[in-house]
Parts: C-alpha cells; structure tokens; sequence
C-alpha cells in the first residue's frame, strides 16, 4: 500500500501501554501530566538483568547513570548503539553506568541478549517488558535517554536517538562528573 505507514502489533501495544502510563501514573494534582524534570530526583525504578536478578537505580548512587531505553525492534535504537558503546569506553573507570532498559515484551530476555551481543553492547542491559521505566519517567517513546549524577538528580534528558556527532550526551556526563561529589 502507498501512503501508508505499517505497525507491528508490538509497536501498537507499547504505545498504548505508553498512552496509559501517561494517563494513570502521569498526573499531578492539578490533573497536569509531568515529566520528572532536569533537576529533579529520577523516581525510584527496579528492572531485571537478563539473568533474573533484580536491579535498582538506588544501588547506582554514588555513579553518574546513562540509562538508555531502547527495544530490539526500534530501528534509531539500532542506529545509536554506537554512540552510547563508544560513551561507555571513553568513561570506563569514571564511576559513569551506561545501562540500556530493553522495553521488549517479556519472555524475550534471551532474544535481548542476543541482540545486544551480536551488536556488541557492552554496556550493562535491563530488562523492563512491563514498561515501568515509561511510567515512571514519563516517556515519549524509544530511545530516549537520561543522565542521572551521583546523587541521584536527573541532569539530562534526550529525546530521540543519538546521533553520530551529537556531543550532547557526552557533554551532560562531563558535568555530572564535575557538578556532583
């Protein structure tokens, strides 16, 4: 068909579990939705790690976190594998987390393992196929990205995939590193 956009069935149901999210955990008194704010503590958030262990953003503090939602379906998750890759070498040993949060459905833990070793992620990966992490920060989609220094405070947020060139993300670690204890 011409002029029109395919979805999978999977797409169609993170985006409604999104739009729900939104509804049901995003709403402030006033009824307003809200985004947890640069500035602002990230909110509590526990996955898994493909093993079955769980994990927490609490038990980071005292590392500047680069938390990275992604899925294997998500073609700019793909395309931005490098960046955050080459993110996590240049600031190994520098108390920097590069953590990827796979959004894929559960029951896929070993298909996400794969995927990350055959695109050679070498960064720790979460598992969160009920979408807590959406709810929780109240996300647009995949990839989007935060960076949370050492104390736990939300220091960036980027939306989209990041590109080849984008000194961005690299330039909020950098001060996360330097702005926090």
């Amino acid at each position: 068909m011409t002029g029109r956009r395919s979805f999978s069935r999977r797409n169609v149901v993170t985006l409604g579990l999104t739009v729900m999210a939104l509804i049901v955990g995003g709403c402030g008194r006033s009824g307003e939705l809200r985004a947890p704010a640069i500035g602002a503590p990230a909110p509590e958030y526990s996955a898994i790690t493909p093993t079955g262990q769980p994990v927490t953003l609490a038990a980071l503090r005292g590392q500047v976190v680069v938390l990275n939602l992604w899925a294997t379906w998500c073609l700019p998750c793909l395309e931005e594998i490098p960046q955050l890759a080459a993110l996590h070498t240049r600031f190994a040993g520098q108390d920097v987390r590069v953590i990827g949060v796979s959004i894929d459905a559960a029951g896929m833990g070993s298909d996400v393992t794969d995927f990350a070793s055959e695109h050679r992620m070498p960064y720790d990966i979460w598992l969160d196929p009920d979408h807590n992490v959406s709810v929780k920060f109240l996300t647009v989609g995949v990839p989007e990205t935060f960076v949370i220094d050492r104390t736990g405070v939300i220091r960036a947020r980027v939306i989209g995939a990041v590109r080849t060139g984008d000194t961005t993300l690299t330039a909020a670690v950098q001060r996360a590193l330097q702005d926090t204890p």
